[in-house]
């Protein structure tokens, strides 16, 4: 019996020990099937630093032509760079979906008009709403 025991622990700890030393090929074809309240606890597990700065927004691929920090950069702007809470989504939506930042931002903001009740047009979900133009 212990001769079992014995076995089982000693194949556990050499399949872990290789699954560990061979995460970084493994992991990038796992992560697009974990569930996205999985995937947000593990993103905070491994906490990654946002950028401060628009110089630190730029230089992680925070910008794109539609979407120019240059100019913010350039005109010596001292705010503290783009929203943490946007940033941290947007960066989420980038790694799972495999999206560039264009498109990232608009699936944010699609979900952030959703959730406040805003159609994918710009209009109010409200059914009365009363719009004179």
């Amino acid at each position: 019996m212990a001769y079992i025991l014995y076995s089982v622990i000693f194949f556990s700890l050499v399949a872990g020990t290789l699954l560990y030393l061979t995460r970084s090929r493994w992991t990038p074809l796992v992560t697009p099937y974990i569930p996205t309240p999985l995937s947000r606890a593990i993103d905070e597990y491994f906490y990654s630093r946002l950028p401060t700065s628009f110089a630190g927004d730029i230089e992680e691929g925070f910008t794109s032509s539609d979407f120019d920090l240059t100019g913010n950069l350039e005109g010596g702007d001292s705010r503290a760079g783009l929203d943490d809470t946007a940033k941290r989504e947007i960066r989420i939506i980038m790694r799972n979906k495999r999206v560039d930042f264009d498109e990232g931002r608009r699936i944010y903001t699609e979900q952030r008009f959703a959730k406040n009740g805003i159609g994918p047009d710009g209009r109010p979900r409200d059914p009365k709403f009363v719009s004179f133009s």
